[in-house]
């Protein structure tokens, strides 16, 4: 039996890979380069040489060999104004797509209108973080008497003062008695509705008016013209007005740097702009996080906040973080602070000198500073976390059930669900059996029970295992109400039980959001792979989950089978090792430079592994560190289309036939196949769901899919893989990656390698923590 990776946090940053976008609920900006960590880099330019190329298909090795590295020059490119605008979904990570997709929801027109599931995702967005800042105002507000009573005790509150008041006579609350609660009756399965045409949102931006007042401002400031409608959907209808007050506004503006809003302002303000403006230095610390947050990061040490404004010419950073603080553009947290001071209570006759010592060796509180759209959502999530594991039945008798499941592992989960609202499940691709086990269990006792994952392709999997497509869901379409039961009259997702599977890809926003649309009595179960990549937008919340042990943690015993699963259980626990592969399951290519690596890689798809593994092309998936470079996505796209489906590329750069990947709302990709265009837009098959996309949509929102990266293809499975490392993306290498995209393959993996010793390196450094959550904190806290 193979090991299973257990206790890895996951993944390397998801800004590291400008083609990931921020999650449905994380509409931040985004930098205008950095393709997991060496976009722009050109590698080795040599030609694809033809004579060079022999057959690949007979090396049945899976011996990671030493090779000849090849010679790549990371570089970077320079950074311009407008150096955002794209080439399709994953280069702009969350910048225009998240802009876009706030206005369409800021803007929409007042004719009422079906809302497609990305407009309903941004509605359920806005109305969780509403409810949010409710919360918190009321928090902070004076209290009135019995305002935060609720259930019964509110209404005895409510009843007591109709009497006083001489609303109601004493004796008419004791007239009746309270209605029993209905018994429910056994669960029976909804048919499946069919899908209707997904017609893919189109944005509504600001005004024409305000577009052309900051327009003018901007072409005071010698900033191009381009930046004025992102500009007027960052700050609103004033938007010219709040450039003219305050030129470092334009860092609100996705792709701006702090030295192009600098040379703004000086053309702005003349003598009048320092290095240590306030509204520089506000405006920076908010950027700052603002790109913490694209690295996944929800809070930034003031440590490192305060060193990265030093590095930016702030001669107080102190005093600059103070202010930011005092002006509301940040939060301070000292998470743990009151449990330290309380933990060791000064005794009457205790020495001040040695109680001072005392506290000198205690270890430092950190603080941490935070945006509050992340610090209110990492709250939210803890307090609903909190509510379910309170609120669930815990004598459950699911004893018959366990007793019947198809293993161990499975009847572990089934036991530990039946006592506890809230369960932590881990284990690899073969493990998925055991949450559709406990689905099957569940509905078999009558409960409302359904699963939830990343990506159709998880959905359809996921049917497969339960052998009933209604108990699978994607967790987009779950939320926004265009799949699944739907919700009760409270608002409330209409479900007992709800197994989230590809845990690992829940940012904290998500999170919140689904936590706060599950009723009390509920339960959860988070189930995922923890070695793979984390979530896009910001937060670790199945690795905080995990760390905090704030509920039953299920470790599968059952191991991916093949010599696939045995390479990347290996990997899990930090070993490379050779894994025999007589059915050519895992093959190893070597190349010399990135030119080398495409040639092969097309080689591979187009005609290797359909002749040699019998996958044809359409279900064989390029994997790759990064879209820059000379063998990143982009040049892959490239030279397979040319291959694969050669065009002129009459419909805004693509052809019918065309494989691409559709990014609706941030943080999903969807893959998909051209079909047309017309006046309406860009017509696609997304696994059998007709999606049309407009005109204005197709730039920023569609790109070419026989290549991505590790991040885009998190959640998905091929029936055959090649994943690329050319000689430039050493740097980009760590264990997460290795693991996430050598395990996409079912049947077949191939891997052009290029990197030398730089893999065995990256799969045996241990991942670190790599992204700061305050979740964890939140979660070990003790109640009240």
């Amino acid at each position: 039996m193979t090991a299973l990776p257990r206790g890895e946090t996951p993944g390397s940053p998801a800004a590291d890979d400008d083609s990931v976008v921020a999650a449905p609920s994380a509409a931040v900006p985004a930098p205008p380069s950095g393709d997991e960590g060496h976009d722009g880099g050109e590698g080795s330019t040599t030609a694809d040489d033809a004579a060079d190329a022999a057959e690949t298909d007979g090396d049945g090795s899976g011996t990671f060999g030493t090779d000849e590295a090849a010679e790549a020059g990371a570089g970077s490119d320079g950074m311009t104004y407008t150096d955002q605008a794209a080439d399709g979904t994953g280069d702009t990570t969350g910048t225009d797509k998240a802009a876009a997709a706030d206005g369409a929801v800021d803007g929409a027109a007042a004719a009422p209108a079906p809302l497609s599931e990305a407009e309903a995702e941004l509605a359920a967005q806005r109305e969780l973080r509403e409810r949010i800042e409710k919360r918190k105002a009321e928090k902070e507000g004076p209290i009135a008497a019995g305002a935060k009573l609720s259930g019964q005790a509110a209404d005895l509150l409510a009843a007591v003062r109709a009497v006083e008041s001489g609303e109601q006579s004493a004796a008419a609350f004791f007239d009746s008695p309270a209605p029993a609660a209905p018994r429910r009756a056994a669960h029976t399965p909804a048919p499946v509705r069919p899908r209707a045409p997904e017609q893919a949102p189109a944005p509504q931006g600001a005004s024409p008016e305000a577009v052309a007042a900051a327009a003018a401002v901007l072409a005071e400031g010698g900033a191009p013209g381009a930046l004025a409608r992102p500009a007027a959907e960052a700050l609103g209808a004033q938007a010219a007005d709040a450039l003219r007050e305050d030129p470092w506004q334009l860092l609100a503006v996705p792709g701006v740097r702090p030295e192009q809003a600098d040379g703004f302002a000086r053309a702005m303000l003349g003598a009048e702009c320092g290095p240590d403006d306030e509204r520089r230095t506000a405006a920076l610390v908010g950027w700052l996080l603002e790109r913490a947050a694209l690295q996944g990061h929800t809070a930034l040490d003031a440590t490192a906040v305060r060193a990265a404004l030093a590095e930016r010419s702030v001669a107080d950073p102190e005093a600059a973080v103070q202010h930011a603080v005092a002006e509301g553009v940040v939060l301070v947290f000292q998470d743990g602070q009151d449990d330290q001071e309380s933990e060791a209570p000064a005794e009457p006759g205790e020495d001040a000198e040695g109680g001072a010592e005392d506290r000198a060796r205690q270890e430092p509180v950190q603080v941490l500073l935070g945006l509050d759209r992340y610090a209110l959502a990492e709250e939210s999530l803890a307090d609903g976390l909190a509510r379910l594991i309170n609120a669930c039945e815990k004598d459950a008798d699911w004893t018959e059930s366990a007793s019947a499941a198809g293993s161990p592992s499975a009847a572990e989960l089934i036991r530990a669900v039946a006592a506890h609202g809230l369960v932590a499940h881990t284990g690899g691709e073969a493990a998925r059996a055991e949450p559709a086990a406990l689905i099957t269990a569940a509905r078999g006792l009558g409960l409302r029970a359904l699963g939830a994952v990343h990506s159709v392709d998880g959905r359809r999997r996921l049917a497969e295992a339960t052998g009933d497509p209604s108990t699978a869901v994607t967790l987009a379409g779950l939320l926004s109400g265009t799949e699944g039961p739907g919700r009760d009259a409270e608002g409330a997702i209409a479900v007992d039980l709800l197994v989230v599977l590809d845990a690992p890809q829940l940012d904290v926003e998500t999170a919140a959001i689904l936590v706060e649309s599950l009723a009390d009595g509920a339960r959860l179960v988070l189930s995922g792979d923890p070695g793979v990549l984390g979530s896009a937008g910001a937060g670790r919340v199945f690795a905080d989950v995990l760390a905090a042990r704030a509920c039953p943690q299920i470790v599968s015993r059952t191991p991916d089978p093949g010599p696939i699963g045995e390479l990347v259980s290996g990997i899990g626990i930090g070993e490379l090792n050779q894994v025999a592969a007589p059915g050519k399951e895992v093959v190893i290519v070597p190349v010399r430079d990135a030119g080398e690596a495409v040639h092969r890689t097309v080689q591979l798809v187009a005609d290797s592994v359909p002749r040699a593994i019998g996958v044809p092309s359409a279900d064989t998936q390029v994997i790759t560190v990064g879209h820059g470079g000379s063998a990143g996505t982009r040049a892959l796209n490239a030279a397979l289309k040319q291959r694969l489906n050669p065009g002129p590329g009459r419909f805004g750069g693509f052809d019918p036939g065309d494989r691409v990947v559709h990014v609706p709302t941030p943080g999903r990709t969807v893959p998909g196949v051209v079909v047309s265009a017309d006046a309406e837009g860009l017509h696609l098959d997304c696994a059998g769901t007709k999606v049309v996309v407009p005109q204005e949509r197709v730039e920023s929102s569609v790109r070419h899919g026989w290549a991505l990266s590790a991040h885009q293809a998190a959640g998905m499975r091929w029936p055959a893989v090649v994943v690329v490392l050319p000689g430039d993306a050493a740097q980009g290498l760590s264990r997460p990656w290795v693991y996430t995209a050598f395990s996409r393959g079912e049947r077949h993996l191939s891997v052009v390698h290029g990197v030398d010793q730089a893999l065995q390196r990256a799969v045996a450094q241990s991942p670190a923590q790599d992204r700061t959550t305050r979740l964890r904190t939140l979660l070990e806290a003790p109640a009240g």
